[in-house]
């Protein structure tokens, strides 16, 4: 499968039942709704998916089932990152043994906050001995250092090393795509960075948005492919609020929050995560432009509205 054509994928969520065990059936239920919605792609054990709170064995076992779920319907990404190179590598050369993983989401080593020369080695390392193509995973918002647009393109001629999830300005994510190999796949990891990162020749968004409104995703990609960029603006800016809002309280909360009132059934979040209680349940819904009781009682699927109102 060709990261290439993955424009609109989704960082999914965990879903765990009452236990705390992962439930596998609700995520095969969100799994095929996302599908038919319009998602070309997936990250599964990403930070939406809660990864730092499984263990190895339940993170293998996610892997094992997503990746027989999805069964090369579309691309699956899995995160297998770590701040500890040897480790990462030993890790992903499991997942690597698991049918229906394309590649390996590995983040700038967090809490180490490593240097540009640091960040280099541990890639290279990586990308040398793994069984799997890397995408770089770089977040300087959660890792404490940013991985500089120079640090990216001496990276991205590493045969092994096939993209980045790119978390930083637009400056640096034009700087980027004006100069990486035609080969190296340019994904925006913020959602309100969608619409631009396609625009100046980026692959598309690795999204968490994407759990509630795909549709309307969807719609401002196909738009901008038919060279309508009214509409694909419109839907940008009718967007960018909602994307914000998704993450009020600390994600993947508020995400989870509207699922269960979909009737995913995708239960809450394993700590230092704490579920939305009931005011800021009410604080997302109007956030959202919903009700403030909203989240409280059964929600439709589709959360779009008039957009023409």
């Amino acid at each position: 499968m060709k990261l290439q054509d993955a424009d609109l994928m989704v960082a999914i969520i965990t879903p765990f039942d009452d236990q705390g065990k992962i439930n596998f059936s609700a995520l095969d239920k969100l799994t095929d709704h996302l599908l038919k919605q319009g998602a070309t792609g997936f990250v599964i054990g990403g930070t939406t998916g809660e990864t730092p709170t499984l263990t190895h064995d339940e993170k293998l076992a996610l892997y094992e089932h997503f990746g027989a779920f999805v069964a090369g319907r579309v691309p699956v990404i899995a995160g297998t990152g770590s701040n500890n190179t040897a480790e990462t590598i030993a890790f992903t050369n499991e997942v690597a043994a698991i049918e229906g993983i394309d590649a390996a989401l590995v983040v700038v080593p967090p809490y180490n906050k490593p240097n540009q020369r640091g960040m280099i080695a541990h890639f290279t390392k990586v990308a040398d001995e793994v069984k799997l193509p890397v995408v770089i995973y770089n977040i300087p918002g959660r890792t404490g250092v940013k991985m500089e647009v120079a640090t990216l393109l001496e990276l991205a001629k590493h045969p092994n090393i096939a993209g980045v999830k790119q978390c930083a300005s637009m400056e640096e994510m034009e700087a980027l795509i004006e100069a990486k190999p035609a080969d190296f796949a340019v994904f925006s990891g913020e959602d309100a960075q969608a619409l631009f990162t396609k625009v100046i020749g980026g692959v598309g968004v690795v999204s968490v948005a994407g759990h509630v409104y795909l549709p309307q995703m969807r719609a401002m990609y196909d738009a901008l492919a038919k060279g309508d960029v009214a509409t694909a603006g419109k839907l940008q800016r009718w967007l960018t609020p909602k994307m914000a809002a998704l993450f009020m309280f600390p994600s993947p909360s508020p995400v989870k929050a509207v699922l269960n009132a979909q009737g995913f059934e995708v239960g809450g979040c394993r700590l230092p995560i704490t579920s939305l209680n009931g005011e800021e349940k009410q604080q997302l819904a109007k956030a959202l432009g919903l009700a403030a009781d909203a989240l409280e009682k059964p929600l439709p699927l589709d959360l779009g509205g008039d957009l023409n109102a």
